[in-house]
């Protein structure tokens, strides 16, 4: 397929350079020239223009880091939408509020295109070994041409619903993943505290029935205290505050949310945005520092 692809950071540039590999064409623009090298060095287009990508490609992917950075690649001067074609479609793997993209959606049907809400899960790692689950929001008809994409992409591939409906998935996905890394950094400080090694409470939980990816992961690096980033907190805190929002709006209380939704904040005051959310954990001790009865 003649493809473009904008965002190039952790997770979006082993994605494209999957889609080079199996055999797609791919032109491409950053904001950043120097952050697409390696893709010009397999093959890929430089585009001087978001628009110019989309006259380029018939299906244009972006992975960004929210709702503005999407509407202005799309919409702002020399976007997307002044390049596309009939018929031509963007697929948006970002994780972005659902009342973004449905309104992105309503604006580009006014000229005959296509938007598809398409957020990952699995992180880097998961973006390195196209084992990405994706789940996407947008018309089912579309599938057949999304499959080509999807499939190189990822393992677990799943049409929520219309759009939106992806951005609703991965929200329900965050909430209880990073619930569940709050979960298992206060089961660490609850050890250290009772002078029981974590690293043997994780290893007997994750033969029980609180074993779970994110104890074996994230629990494993609270036991080595290496928060070198697989995801970076400010990604999840931003994740949050997305969803905290929608629940707002829904009038849906969400007290669990609400709570882990704190301690990241608390996490980025302390100057921790860039570590793994494992960081979680350094907000307690932090916190049990700073009490005298801690």
């Amino acid at each position: 397929m003649q493809l473009g692809f904008i965002g190039f950071g952790a997770m979006g540039r082993p994605m494209a350079e999957h889609l080079l590999r199996a055999g797609h064409s791919l032109a491409v623009w950053s904001r950043r020239p120097e952050s697409a090298a390696a893709l010009l060095a397999l093959g890929a287009t430089w585009c001087a223009t978001p628009a110019d990508v989309a006259g380029r490609a018939e299906v244009v992917c972006t992975n960004v880091t929210g709702s503005a950075d999407v509407e202005d690649l799309a919409f702002g001067s020399q976007g997307l939408a002044q390049g596309f074609a009939q018929a031509g479609l963007h697929v948006d793997f970002s994780t972005i509020a659902p009342s973004a993209a449905r309104h992105l959606t309503a604006r580009y049907a006014a000229q005959g295109v296509d938007f598809v809400d398409a957020p990952v899960s699995g992180g880097s790692g998961g973006a390195r070994n196209a084992s990405l689950a994706i789940m996407w929001g947008g018309k089912s008809a579309l599938a057949t041409r999304l499959q080509p994409i999807f499939s190189v992409l990822g393992k677990t591939i799943v049409h929520a619903g219309d759009a939106g409906a992806g951005q609703v998935v991965k929200a329900c996905n965050q909430m209880v993943m990073v619930a569940a890394i709050e979960a298992a950094a206060e089961a660490a400080r609850l050890a250290r505290a009772s002078g029981v090694d974590f690293a043997r409470v994780r290893t007997a939980m994750l033969g029980g029935s609180a074993g779970s990816r994110v104890l074996d992961v994230f629990g494993g690096r609270m036991v080595q205290q290496n928060y070198a980033p697989g995801v970076e907190a400010r990604l999840h805190q931003k994740d949050y505050a997305l969803l905290m929002d929608e629940a707002t709006r829904l009038g849906v209380p969400l007290p669990v949310s609400a709570a882990v939704g704190q301690q990241l904040n608390a996490l980025m005051s302390q100057g921790w945005a860039r570590h793994d959310t494992s960081a979680l954990l350094r907000v307690l001790a932090a916190g049990a520092e700073a009490d005298p009865q801690g």
